[in-house]
């Protein structure tokens, strides 16, 4: 698909999440949430002294009641369903010449951790921020993407050879 028309309906998605919900696109809180929820189940006592947890899933409260998780999950079954339509599901591990399986797949679970915390740290992720924050013009989003990307390219040197 071209890329300028694929932002062109992103950015009509995103005008119709805010039009029909009253909220943004996001994905890392209905991940924080599931997570939260069989945290919730496994630990209650700890879910319930925990002030950050305590919000989302505090006494009877049921984390998965939100709209941000029917998003989260309408995300995958569209992702896997856009791949299935085009033959594009298959099991494979992209990589660079220089780099063994085990240690791309350990990277990108090392990357997915350090994403996720810095998710929860800036209250949102990429999409949530950038998107969603960066077309209501919030400063503080428009703050995280300049961050985003300047630390992006200040850590590619040193990742690089993962890549080559």
């Amino acid at each position: 698909m071209n890329p300028y028309l694929a932002g062109a309906l992103l950015g009509v998605v995103l005008f119709l999440a805010f039009f029909t919900t009253g909220n943004g696109l996001g994905a890392s809180g209905g991940i924080a949430r599931i997570l939260v929820s069989v945290e919730d189940r496994l630990v209650p006592e700890h879910v319930d002294r925990t002030p950050h947890l305590l919000a989302m899933a505090g006494g009877d409260t049921n984390p998965l009641d939100n709209w941000i998780v029917f998003v989260t999950i309408g995300a995958l079954l569209g992702g896997f369903a856009s791949g299935l339509l085009h033959g594009r599901i298959r099991t494979e591990t992209q990589k660079g010449p220089r780099i063994s399986s085990g240690s791309r797949w350990f990277f990108a679970f090392l990357g997915g951790l350090v994403m996720g915390y810095g998710a929860r740290l800036a209250r949102g992720c990429t999409s949530g921020q950038a998107l969603s924050g960066g077309a209501v013009l919030s400063v503080g989003s428009w703050a995280f993407m300049f961050a985003v990307f300047g630390g992006g390219y200040a850590l590619a040197w040193f990742v690089r050879r993962l890549w080559t």
